[in-house]
């Protein structure tokens, strides 16, 4: 293989750029050029595409979002969309394709695959949804943003007496919630993984109250509801002032953690070493701390799954 393209795709996550440096200066290392395809499928289908060099990576590891822009495509859903991105591919001599995004981008890619082309994907979604790694690129940086956002709404809460909300992202996936709610110690956390009620809610800020505490700490994941709305249902309910956060976006951006820029580099550069053994169709992940590989197909066919456990301990030690 003398030559392998690069993109980002879906959401923008920190640690894309540390993914991309390692992606393009592991592959110049082993004599292979890169091309940056920019704005992720769109870019690809309408041949938005450049040669990347050691440089061209130089001092970008710690910025968040990435360099390669992002953008979503419908015509490539599309068997059309497909096959003008692979005549673009193979017009530029690109034999290989490594593909950073989440579950999207990875259908992209196993579409890809299926065509013939040698495609690798590398997980990056702060939503951390993607089966068959424990950990997506970027997640950890959006889990620190979160905390550090709770920790100062708690002060207000504390200063005022007033039930707080805080909604975090995660359409499909409470794992934003879940892990930031058991570190910053809030009462109750709501995600799409687990059932609960108004009523269960109700009860545990009653259970607080009657103890003598003054101000509760909810986490809501956005795949449940509105924040506003589950405010709304306890103030009908009890007659306490809730005060709503939508952290929103504000939960992509940022410096990437050393976490995550350690993750980064080393899928990236892992999904070049199985590109070079020949390897297509797969993603690359993290398992008990090491990378492996597993077929695209099986990752998008599982179903998502939080740690129940961790939401059993939130709930024991939130009494």
């Amino acid at each position: 293989m003398k030559k392998i393209g690069v993109l980002t795709s879906g959401g923008d996550s920190p640690g894309m750029n540390a993914a991309i440096r390692a992606v393009v200066r592991k592959a110049l290392y082993h004599g292979v050029q890169v091309s940056g395809i920019y704005s992720g499928y769109h870019g690809l289908m309408n041949n938005n595409i450049e040669t990347l060099d050691v440089g061209s990576v130089g001092d970008i590891i710690h910025r968040g979002g990435t360099i390669l822009g992002t953008a979503r495509s419908e015509t490539f859903k599309t068997d059309e969309g497909q096959y003008q991105a692979i005549e673009n591919l193979k017009a530029n001599g690109i034999e290989g394709l490594v593909v950073i995004g989440g579950d999207g981008s990875f259908k992209g890619a196993e579409k890809l695959s299926e065509k013939g082309i040698a495609a690798v994907g590398v997980p990056g979604t702060i939503d951390n949804d993607i089966p068959c790694t424990d950990f997506t690129i970027g997640f950890d940086t959006a889990l620190n943003t979160v905390i550090e956002a709770i920790d100062k709404i708690r002060d207000t809460a504390t200063s005022h007496e007033r039930t707080f909300i805080i909604e975090v992202m995660g359409r499909d996936a409470g794992d934003l919630a879940l892990w930031s709610g058991l570190a910053d110690g809030a009462e109750t956390i709501l995600i799409p993984e687990e059932d609960f009620t108004i009523d269960d809610v109700v009860s545990r800020l009653n259970r607080g109250y009657d103890r003598g505490k003054k101000h509760s700490i909810i986490v809501v994941a956005e795949g449940i509801g509105s924040g506003m709305d589950v405010g709304h249902q306890i103030t009908d309910k009890t007659g306490l002032e809730c005060r709503v956060t939508v952290l929103g976006h504000i939960q992509r951006g940022g410096t990437p953690t050393a976490f995550d820029r350690v993750l980064a580099s080393r899928l990236g550069a892992y999904a070049v070493e199985q590109l070079l053994q020949g390897q297509k169709g797969i993603m690359v992940g993290l398992q008990q701390n090491k990378e492996v590989a597993t077929n695209i197909s099986e990752a998008l066919e599982r179903k998502h799954t939080v740690d129940h456990s961790l939401c059993k301990l939130a709930r024991e030690l939130s009494i």
